[in-house]
């Protein structure tokens, strides 16, 4: 537990003002054409089959204990749910399970979607698809 109450401890004035747990859609979109970045939606599978997002690995919440060794050192893993509650409990966990490049996306998945015009997939669709 150690660990846990040290990473707590650095969650200051100084961490929440940089936003350096956080990552914008752009900058996602700019790793994952670089395939620098593995996108995690944490939402139950429930909703995943509602609206799906294919680019991202969908591990719920609570499974995500059970898929540790599954997610990549190397990468960025950018954590997302519906709103922010799920991925910052991820966010933490991961922190304290050492993947010190994990990130939270800014946007929710109403944000994310609102994305997907025309435009934007003509330019980007070969780097989403799994």
């Amino acid at each position: 537990m150690d660990n846990f109450d040290e990473l707590i401890s650095s969650f200051d004035l100084n961490f929440f003002g940089t936003g350096s747990h956080k990552i914008s859609f752009e900058k996602m979109v700019e790793l994952i054409n670089e395939d620098k970045a593995y996108i995690l939606d944490v939402r139950s599978k429930e909703e995943c089959s509602i609206l799906n997002f294919s680019f991202a690995n969908n591990i719920p919440v609570e499974q995500v204990p059970l898929h540790i060794n599954e997610l990549p050192k190397d990468k960025t893993i950018i954590i997302f749910c519906s709103g922010a509650t799920r991925a910052t409990i991820i966010y933490t966990y991961l922190q304290a399970k050492g993947f010190k490049n994990s990130r939270i996306l800014l946007e929710n998945i109403g944000d994310i979607s609102n994305h997907f015009k025309p435009g934007f997939v003509l330019k980007n669709h070969k780097s989403f698809e799994n």
